[in-house]
């Protein structure tokens, strides 16, 4: 069973005026086949538990640890966290021109399966994936992200995920800019891969509205750089009537 432990993390991002500390001891264990939705205002740190999971260069990690079934995912190369089974979906995902999605998507599960899927059944199972994601197939020939809608964006982000099949998701802000359809035909493919139980899914969110779609097994509320609180789905129904205010506290991270 995939579990990814995280103790008293610390990150840091550079400033003007030096280092800033962003993440102030975050602890959290996410078991495969749980789902944990992290809920908090803007500028909380949410996502830059995210980044730095991932291993964004931006983030600077000062102490704490994070391990993936006893691995130290800190000592990782960005590329060895993902065949680890580290999955990030982005809030704001790139544009890769001069890659098309159908290599991109190739070539991925490659590097995480060890060898190229054989080609008949690897084109089969992303049309299949791609029309669960009523994406149009012409896509897999266009470049990665390149003139993508945002819903275009995020159901190519699950479609990876779908394909790459992930121990740890890492879903930031996936319903951001999402109309009422895209959020349920993304939360759908989210769900489908949860269904499998052999994913641990960390779901990061300002809203409730895509946890109406996407049951959480445990929300934790993310406030000046760490987890303020925690409870079940009922946590995310208090935060929608009530807001993050009583637990913001002395200010908030970036």
């Amino acid at each position: 069973m995939a579990t990814l432990e995280i103790r008293d993390l610390h990150v840091s991002v550079d400033a003007e005026n030096g280092p800033r500390e962003i993440l102030k001891g975050v602890d959290l264990v996410v078991k495969q086949g749980e789902t944990h939705a992290i809920m908090g205002p803007n500028g909380s740190g949410k996502s830059t538990l995210a980044y730095s999971l991932a291993g964004h260069p931006k983030y600077t990690i000062t102490s704490g640890t994070v391990l993936l079934d006893g691995e130290d995912v800190l000592a990782m190369t960005v590329d060895e966290r993902a065949r680890a089974g580290v999955f990030l979906a982005m809030q704001y995902p790139v544009e890769v021109p001069g890659v098309s999605v159908s290599n991109f998507l190739r070539t991925s599960a490659t590097a995480i399966r060890g060898e190229a899927p054989k080609l008949r059944t690897w084109v089969k199972e992303v049309k299949e994936a791609m029309a669960d994601l009523q994406m149009d197939p012409a896509f897999a020939e266009r470049n990665v992200n390149e003139g993508f809608s945002g819903g275009e964006k995020k159901r190519h982000e699950i479609l990876q995920m779908e394909l790459l099949k992930p121990r740890i998701a890492i879903l930031d802000e996936t319903d951001s800019g999402l109309d009422v359809d895209a959020l349920r035909i993304v939360s759908e493919g989210v769900n489908r891969v949860r269904e499998t139980g052999e994913v641990g899914t960390l779901l990061i969110t300002h809203y409730t509205r895509i946890l109406r779609y996407i049951k959480p097994d445990f929300v934790h509320v993310f406030a000046g750089g760490k987890i303020v609180t925690s409870g079940g789905p009922e946590l995310a129904d208090e935060l929608e009537e009530n807001g993050y205010e009583q637990y913001v506290k002395g200010g908030a991270a970036e």
